[in-house]
């Protein structure tokens, strides 16, 4: 929320501050230097805002001082393993055909290859981080149930504000819990109903998480904020409608692998809910990444940054800095230029195999003439594969922010997901779309970027996964495509370095899944381990 910065957010946030703990998800952990929920909500709207403002800033900080000290997951680093950007986009793109990370750190490179284990502390922080995101929602709706507002002489003006407060929550809960389905699939289930002490959290099978997540965005439905096209500067960052919208559309999308069962039709009604209410492409593709994109007609829901208010190196900056050539860190005004993260020669590929690729925006970030060699012949090295410059921390019009901290927010939903998420569903079967729609669609996208029109004939299956791959690369979804199109661990698609080659091999199918973190499986006696991993 525009109103409210982050910094102050995540002060004030210590009301609902929960240490994860990984023997024990449903138990809320009191540290002697936070304030207790039940002494510090009252009769006033203010301090059920901040208890929000708190699970909102979990998406871009790692802790209550709004930078990487005081991390909010105990046992793993506030920068690099307890953020959830910065570990969403290095689970969903590392182990794909777009991007590998030269870095030493332990575990990066199993990564790279499709060879983790359940001890791997970059899955383990943002598993943790996910419950941690759970654990504050769940809390936030104890403290804020019908008995405790009665409790407390709660007015109904602020009741009803309440009352859409925790609806957000519940999409935040649910949110978690979609990536907990999707990157883990049976996992530990705990709700604002489970019973807070030391009994150890029940596991839940995919079908019924799935069931769950589903019921609990339609549930919210009706109850969040009307769809706003653009900045709103009240309202800006927040969950509405149409940001549940855009999740139902992902899962439906997605449930074949999740349950067995396809649910395109469903995946093409919300896409057209989202699709009807004045959601706009931005005209230059290359604006939607810019420190200004709040401003942005095609932004949906995003995870914001606000300069120093969020400085992290777990979130934009890590995006930013991390790709950036260092001779091209002046020209996007960023802090740094660490040059860790590159791109495969897979991805190139993806736009070089349509004729007009040069034409194409999109693949002008891609920067092959930097790289000293453009394949990834040595993994170690930081000056293999291709440099992708694609988040910018300055406006559209060449004006600078008022600092180098980055000021750019990610788009975790943006219209462009949904033209391709109908596109897809009406492919694939789905009821309530029309071919010559997606079509249209699709040629949205490509006239925005400066690519030729395609025709119905050409709109497949591969296609469309390798038009999702130009238009949302190095936006963490990678992973999530290419398991829904069997593509992440068969030998159908092969990339340098999959399988710990520098041809490429098939895996083994378990790495379609991450596994549950062993310090979890080894304390919980409920959990199983996902088949293939000890």
């Amino acid at each position: 929320m525009k109103s409210i910065k982050y910094s102050i957010i995540a002060i004030l946030g210590l009301i609902l501050s929960v240490t994860s703990c990984t023997d024990d998800l449903n138990t809320l952990p009191i540290d002697s230097n936070e304030v207790v929920g039940e002494i510090a909500y009252g009769k006033e709207i203010g301090a059920y805002k901040a208890g929000l403002a708190k699970i909102y800033a979990g998406l871009a900080i790692s802790g209550n001082k709004g930078g990487d000290d005081e991390s909010d997951v105990a046992g793993v680093d506030g920068g690099s393993q307890a953020s959830f950007l910065r570990g969403l986009w290095n689970l969903q793109q590392l182990p794909t055909d777009e991007a590998h990370c030269c870095w030493g750190d332990e575990g990066i490179n199993d990564f790279n290859t499709l060879a983790w284990n359940s001890t791997n502390v970059f899955i383990k922080g943002f598993y943790y981080r996910l419950y941690y995101q759970i654990n504050l929602a769940n809390e936030y709706l104890r403290e804020t149930s019908d008995d405790k507002l009665s409790s407390r002489g709660v007015d109904e003006s602020v009741r009803s504000q309440i009352m859409v407060f925790r609806n957000d929550a519940r999409f935040m809960r649910a949110l978690s819990y979609f990536y907990l389905l999707d990157m883990f699939r049976n996992v530990p289930f705990v709700t604002d109903e489970s019973v807070v002490g030391k009994e150890s959290a029940p596991q839940i099978m995919a079908k019924d998480l799935f069931n769950y997540v589903e019921s609990e965005l339609q549930g919210i439905e009706g109850g969040l904020l009307d769809p706003f096209v653009g900045y709103d500067s009240k309202n800006y960052g927040r969950v509405t409608k149409a940001a549940a919208w855009s999740l139902l559309s992902r899962l439906y999308l997605n449930a074949e692998v999740y349950t067995g069962t396809a649910k395109y039709t469903e995946s093409i009604t919300y896409s057209n809910k989202v699709l009807g209410v004045g959601y706009e492409l931005e005209p230059v593709y290359a604006d939607l990444f810019k420190a200004d994109n709040g401003n942005s007609k095609e932004m949906i829901f995003p995870v914001r940054y606000e300069g120093e208010d969020t400085q992290t190196w777990g979130g934009m900056t890590f995006l930013l800095c991390s790709t950036v050539p260092s001779s091209m860190q002046a020209s996007i005004n960023a802090v740094g230029a660490w040059q860790g993260n590159r791109a495969r020669t897979a991805l190139q590929n993806t736009f070089t195999k349509m004729s007009d690729y040069n034409n194409d925006s999109r693949y002008s970030m891609l920067y092959p003439n930097l790289a000293a060699n453009v394949n990834i012949v040595d993994p170690a090295s930081y000056t293999h594969g291709i440099p992708v410059v694609k988040y910018s921390n300055v406006n559209k019009n060449g004006s600078l922010p008022p600092s180098n901290i980055v000021y750019t927010d990610f788009p975790l939903f943006r219209l462009g997901e949904i033209y391709l998420n109908y596109a897809e569903a009406v492919v694939r079967g789905g009821s309530g779309g029309s071919m010559s729609t997606a079509v249209s669609l699709i040629n949205e996208l490509r006239d925005r970027a400066g690519a030729g029109a395609i025709a119905q004939a050409d709109l497949t299956t591969d296609f469309l996964l390798d038009e999702k791959g130009r238009e949302f690369f190095f936006e963490a979804q990678r992973r999530t495509d290419l398991v829904r199109f069997d593509r992440l661990t068969t030998n159908t698609y092969i990339w340098q370095w999959k399988g710990g080659i520098f041809g490429g091999t098939s895996v083994d199918k378990r790495f379609n899944v991450f596994p549950i973190p062993s310090d979890d499986i080894s304390t919980n006696p409920n959990l199983d381990q996902y088949e293939g991993y000890n």
